[in-house]
């Protein structure tokens, strides 16, 4: 089985396919246009390009956007050490937005601090890409919770 930097191992060897199979489930980052880029054992990307309908009012790309998106990274970093047949929901996150998120594309980066049979720790990130050097825009930490044997809450 595969191994990222994090040295976390995966419970599935199929762990990627899982992940990737989820993502493409969710409407919203369909909606939003975001990419999964990156899948290892506990680190997860998305990227998003920038679009005019997804700022505020002042042209930057919307908190409730960049939260979006790491949220789904950090969730997904976490799914990828859960067993099969286990679903991931959010629990609860903070998130320090650092600087307007201003760029042509933000990638969003999440991570496995701590995992667990229940509750899973993360932190992420979102950086803005585009003519200047990437810049950090957003932090999150996260707890994700694995379920399993929940009627009416599929895989994923």
């Amino acid at each position: 089985m595969a191994e990222s930097k994090s040295g976390f191992t995966p419970q599935t060897p199929d762990f990627a396919n899982r992940v990737q199979s989820s993502f493409a489930q969710q409407s919203v980052m369909n909606l939003i246009g975001a990419e999964l880029v990156k899948v290892l054992p506990g680190e997860v990307e998305i990227s998003i390009l920038f679009r005019d309908n997804l700022t505020q009012q002042h042209g930057f790309l919307h908190a409730g956007i960049i939260t979006t998106i790491v949220d789904s990274a950090c969730g997904y970093a976490a799914f990828s050490l859960m067993p099969g047949g286990a679903s991931v929901l959010t629990v609860e996150f903070k998130v320090n937005l650092l600087a307007p998120a201003k760029g042509e594309r933000f990638v969003a980066r999440g991570m496995v601090v701590k995992p667990g049979r229940t509750i899973t720790v993360c932190s992420g990130e979102v950086f803005a890409l585009g003519s200047e050097e990437p810049k950090l825009v957003a932090t999150m930490t996260a707890t994700m919770m694995t379920l399993q044997g929940r009627p009416g809450v599929a895989e994923g």
